[in-house]
């Protein structure tokens, strides 16, 4: 093999080389892998401004949000300001295979688009993270007081491992809801399921405040990016973020699926699509309680400042 060839009129290079160590994958099999799962990811890409994570040779896996000058002007793009740099930011939309095999070829492994479209945003999302060295099946239980929170609150949505160590819950919800109503709602469905195990569950955002749960991140709202689901990530083995039937979590683990067994599992179904309810409104009275909940960041970073000047008086 050359190692080069050409997909939709994408020139494909250097396909053979190591994908990034660890990988146990090539860059080929980034390729082909997202070639054949094109037609589900590219849902949940198209027309969201997308951030990648790209892994160059001998270099550290960085994060790229502004498309680079010499894309291809074929690549369609939304421009977003940036408060946090004080810039106009030119993300790619990616909304074709075209332009997936473009990203691949880049060595773009993850794929993380926004939570917005136009101006909806579409999902509230809750990401669960497991202690530092706890087992997946903690994180399984977390995520059932999620959807018992979601239940009780008349509110579905569907699970998917982030591909990582732990597990996203996305609730697909109607347009016209506001940033703040949003993060409101998605701190007080965190709020709710930490009442109902708090030995199991936490919200607490500093880390050495989890005593060993499960931390329930609300703040995956408003400009925040979550993997999409199929994409791959930058961990051992090449890990994928999958959906799971929530009646299937007990029996699966985060590693078993990956760019090399994920198209085999999924077949010619789409399991994400499948899953997710229809978008759905949200109840004043979630939106009410998330409102007296302190924002997790802000309160994290004052109590960060509180903390270092304790220390600074030797308390």
């Amino acid at each position: 093999m050359t190692g080069d060839e050409t997909r939709d009129e994408v020139r494909l290079t250097n396909l053979d080389q190591p994908l990034f160590d660890g990988a146990d994958a090539t860059k080929r099999d980034l390729v082909d892998y997202l070639d054949a799962v094109h037609d589900r990811i590219l849902p949940a890409l198209r027309g969201r401004a997308l951030s990648v994570m790209r892994v160059r040779p001998g270099q550290a896996p960085f994060m790229q949000k502004n498309l680079p000058k010499y894309a291809p002007s074929w690549i369609r793009t939304v421009t977003i300001w940036a408060e946090a740099s004080h810039r106009q930011v030119s993300y790619a939309l990616c909304d074709d295979r075209r332009t997936l095999l473009w990203f691949a070829n880049q060595r773009a492994v993850e794929y993380h688009p926004a939570l917005l479209v136009g101006d909806h945003f579409t999902h509230l999302v809750l990401d669960l993270d497991p202690p530092e060295g706890g087992d997946f099946s903690l994180v399984v239980r977390a995520a059932g007081l999620i959807r018992e929170a979601l239940t009780q609150a008349g509110l579905s949505g569907a699970v998917k491992t982030s591909g990582a160590k732990g597990l996203h819950v996305f609730v697909p919800v109607v347009a016209g809801i506001s940033m703040e109503d949003l993060a409101a709602a998605t701190r007080a469905v965190a709020a709710r399921a930490e009442r109902l195990d708090p030995a199991l569950a936490t919200t607490a955002f500093i880390r050495e405040d989890r005593q060993g749960k499960v931390f329930l991140d609300s703040t995956r709202a408003g400009g925040a990016t979550v993997v999409a689901a199929y994409s791959p990530r930058i961990r051992p083995g090449t890990p994928v973020s999958f959906p799971v039937g929530w009646d299937e979590l007990d029996r699966v683990t985060p590693r078993d699926f990956t760019i090399r067994t994920a198209p085999g599992l999924l077949g010619d179904g789409d399991p994400w699509a499948a899953g997710l309810p229809s978008p759905q409104s949200l109840p004043p009275d979630l939106i009410e309680e998330g409102h007296t909940i302190p924002v997790a960041r802000v309160q994290a970073m004052h109590e960060g400042k509180r903390r270092a000047a304790r220390a600074r008086r030797g308390e």
